[in-house]
């Protein structure tokens, strides 16, 4: 499940939001300020922000060049009741992807988050980064701090499942769709088996381990 972060101080929207995304499948976190807002953004890694303009306190600009300099691929939505060209425009060029004007059509503005989302996932990040760990989606190759880690083709999608979807936990099931394929028809404890191996890796010279497992639920990548 995708995860979204909606920040605005207005909680008629952001529960109109977190009721009308979940039933779409998106797990929705929600802040009624650009402080807030900023901190869930370092915690969670969502996938996507959903961004008001005018807030007390830090104002959506502001937010927006925070969430730029710390992840200048992010994609953010920017609603406003302020509709002039030229506001507009500000907040475009600040580094906002879309930008709806308030009133906004819940359906409208799911589809243009959705539009967003495809364009994150055919326009992969060269480099992807958790914690002191870099995947090298172009060369295959896995880093963990200064040390190089010799993955298996297997292992290096598995590591690449983990590392889109940071904190989160995905079941065996999620796993074997993504990294084996739907039509995968072996032994669903071959995830453990490989999940075995790829820590074994990761933690070749006594580093802290990264893929935790959660009880009765699956794995996610995540510090201890």
């Amino acid at each position: 499940m995708q995860r979204i972060l909606a920040i605005d101080d207005d909680h008629a929207v952001t529960n109109l939001l977190k009721r009308g995304l979940h039933y779409e499948g998106y797990n929705v976190d929600t802040a009624d300020s650009g402080k807030v807002g900023l901190e869930i953004a370092r915690e969670t890694n969502p996938d996507l922000v959903i961004l008001d303009v005018m807030m007390p306190g830090l104002d959506g600009l502001e937010v927006l060049r925070r969430l730029r300099a710390a992840d200048s691929k992010l994609p953010v939505v920017m609603l406003s009741a302020k509709d002039t060209p030229a506001d507009q425009i500000q907040g475009l060029d600040t580094g906002a992807d879309d930008y709806l004007v308030k009133p906004f059509t819940f359906e409208v503005l799911l589809a243009h988050i959705r539009a967003l989302l495809r364009r994150q996932e055919a326009e992969p990040s060269a480099v992807l980064h958790y914690s002191d760990l870099s995947l090298h989606n172009n060369s295959h190759q896995v880093q963990r701090g200064p040390r190089n880690v010799a993955l298996t083709c297997l292992e290096f999608k598995l590591l690449h499942e983990f590392i889109r979807h940071p904190q989160q936990v995905l079941s065996k099931n999620v796993l074997l769709d993504s990294v084996w394929g739907y039509d995968f028809g072996g032994d669903g404890n071959v995830v453990e088996v490989y999940v075995k191996q790829l820590r074994q890796k990761l933690e070749a010279k006594g580093e802290i381990r990264l893929i935790q497992t959660v009880r009765g639920v699956g794995y996610a990548l995540r510090e201890e």
